[in-house]
């Protein structure tokens, strides 16, 4: 059996190596900091890359202290929306260009704390807007198993970097599917967690502000509950907090007792392009063999109702948020269209629309808790397209259906998103043209170790992220 190279090892199996002694954090650094340089030109997904001889030797520290947590001496690429003390973060915008920030992020500050060595960031959409990783500060990220298209977003950076092995494991961010739709469109897993479950800083409004969450993104299963293990738990300075878990201790299930509703295209609300839903259904196939029962069940709820609070809310929070850039016409003029767009639709709301939003939601709230009553976990597939050309800013149209918002092409992952459930992007395989695709298993609120388990399971039975880009 031909032993893997470092790089290759998933982030748990180094961190019970370099734990035992048996690997040095400077040799894992090493290995990882060689296959940066050697794929990371062309595919762009690790930016504000620190320089090689300092992390070395902060490794090298790392090699003979006390290792102080799960991600003791691993190298760790930051997503470029979350600030990390001392190393560039710019969301994406050139307003942000040269930002050093004089503090982690809560996130980042976990992280550190559980011994990750910070080497460079990963790249995202300006601001996050949109489901394809470009920005004006450092362009494009290509997708690992085919370099003419996109790596998806707003977690794009971080899953090309976990395809290409440049990194072990990785945290990403999810408001609109973007721990989820860069997930598929690599061949790798993220997962958003139950809203609280991993929370924020307490910085602006925090009590409204409920449709976005940080995650873990990973090559296995076992390294998302690792890491997921790491980020969670409560913050008492914001609301709504819920509390962690050793989550990688909790994998093992019977899908024998499972019983499994598959949504499909949502009564036929949204369009797929073709060879999609075929894969997914074929994916459904594991979990049958596995015992499971798996049934397809009609929409739970109107998707247009589902998109009318989704658009609402989050064009609210944005133009709450963004003022003070929006306000500024000199800031203005360096704002992407999208998030112009994003300010002047919330802008523009009444009180009245915002209430009518949320009560949409609370009421879908309640749909979904009674369907959870008699299923364990529901299933959709993460995109409605496959990854498209990096040129391509969005998708306009899908089966020659137009597209009337810049993100309306990934209306599938809003049933998940608007309520905050937890839910895992497992991949499903490659389509005709070779380009990897994922279905999302969804479960109820504070379900997120079972979610989990039920994509172990699905992992052992697959292990699609050990196909490997061309290459690799």
């Amino acid at each position: 059996m031909t032993q893997l190279a470092l790089h290759e090892l998933s982030a748990s199996e180094l961190s019970r190596l370099i734990a035992a002694r048996k690997v040095a954090p400077s040799e894992v650094m090493a290995a990882h900091l060689d296959q940066i340089a050697a794929l990371n030109p062309a595919l762009n997904a690790v930016i504000s890359l620190r320089d090689r001889d300092e992390l070395l030797a902060e490794a090298t520290r790392a090699d003979d202290s006390a290792p102080t947590g799960w991600l003791h001496g691993l190298p760790l690429a930051v997503k470029d929306l979350c600030a990390t003390k001392g190393l560039r973060t710019t969301y994406g915008s050139p307003l942000f260009a040269d930002f050093i920030p004089a503090k982690d992020d809560l996130l980042a500050a976990r992280m550190r704390a559980a011994g990750a060595i910070f080497i460079g960031k990963t790249n995202t959409p300006e601001w996050g807007h949109g489901s394809h990783s470009f920005n004006p500060v450092h362009g494009v990220t290509r997708n690992p198993y085919d370099l003419a298209v996109t790596a998806g977003g707003s977690s794009g950076g971080a899953a090309a970097a976990l395809a290409a092995r440049l990194v072990p494991v990785a945290d990403g961010s999810d408001m609109m599917g973007s721990l989820r739709n860069p997930a598929a469109f690599c061949n790798v897993y993220g997962f958003r967690p139950s809203w609280g479950l991993v929370p924020g800083d307490a910085e602006g409004d925090t009590h409204l502000a409920t449709l976005a969450t940080e995650g873990p993104m990973a090559r296995t299963v076992e390294d998302v509950a690792n890491l997921l293990t790491v980020q969670a738990g409560v913050n008492p300075e914001v609301p709504f907090g819920r509390t962690g878990s050793n989550f990688a201790s909790q994998l093992a299930t019977d899908l024998r007792c499972k019983r499994i509703a598959w949504l499909g295209d949502w009564g036929g609300a949204y369009q797929f392009e073709p060879g999609i839903l075929d894969l997914c259904e074929a994916g459904l196939r594991v979990f049958t063999d596995q015992g499971a029962k798996v049934e397809a069940i009609a929409a739970p709820f109107p998707a247009e109702k589902l998109w009318q609070a989704w658009t609402t809310l989050r064009a609210m929070l944005n133009a709450g948020g963004m003022k003070p850039l929006y306000d500024d016409p000199a800031m203005r003029l360096q704002l992407k269209p999208e998030t112009i767009w994003e300010i002047e639709q919330g802008r523009g709301l009444t009180a009245q629309a915002v209430y009518e939003a949320s009560t949409i939601r609370s009421r879908y709230y309640a749909h979904i808790a009674r369907l959870f009553s008699k299923y364990d976990a529901v299933i959709l597939p993460t995109a409605q397209v496959w990854p498209f050309p990096v040129e391509t800013r969005w998708p306009q149209s899908i089966n020659g259906h137009a597209m009337d918002t810049y993100h309306r092409w990934m209306e599938v992952v809003i049933p998940v998103s608007l309520i905050g459930l937890p839910a895992l992007n497992v991949p499903v395989g490659f389509g005709a043209s070779g380009l990897p695709m994922g279905m999302q298993i969804a479960g109820p609120v504070g379900a997120d170790d079972k979610i989990l388990a039920i994509g172990q399971a699905y992992h052992l039975a697959t292990d699609w992220p050990g196909k490997r880009p061309p290459a690799l």
